[in-house]
């Protein structure tokens, strides 16, 4: 193939954003040193790389897959979560000693009214400044 347009390419993927986005990061890959599937007859970088798309050397799925993972940068790992009240009362027991026939007191949070929370954040003292700093 002596030149490459995107004719030769737009069968293999068919939305022409997209085929940009796939040659310019094989193109990024071939730069950073990863091994080329076509000849090289002297073509730069996004030249191989539209010529290993259009010689489907290389899937366009692949690439997609690849090229999402790039830009990532945060993989949320599916964990199942650990049920928070199981472990309380495993904790209360613990607490309580060996004896298996009383149950664990549920555990209880004082609740306090919004009136007096503000009561409490207006009695506090801002720390004395001082030259350490």
């Amino acid at each position: 193939m002596a030149r490459v347009t995107v004719e030769d390419c737009i069968d293999k993927v068919d939305n022409r954003f997209e085929l940009v986005l796939l040659a310019s990061h094989r193109a990024r890959q071939i730069s950073q040193g990863a091994p080329i599937t076509v000849d090289r007859d002297k073509d730069k970088n996004p030249v191989v790389a539209l010529r290993e798309i259009a010689d489907e050397t290389l899937s366009p799925g692949d690439l997609k897959e690849d090229l999402i993972h790039s830009l990532q940068k945060h993989v949320e790992v599916d964990e199942p979560e650990q049920d928070t009240g199981t472990l309380i009362g495993a904790g209360a027991v613990a607490a309580k000693g060996d004896d298996e026939d009383e149950m664990p007191e549920a555990v209880s949070f004082d609740q306090m009214s919004e009136e007096d929370l503000l009561a409490g954040i207006e009695g506090l003292v801002p720390p004395e400044k001082s030259d350490d700093y």
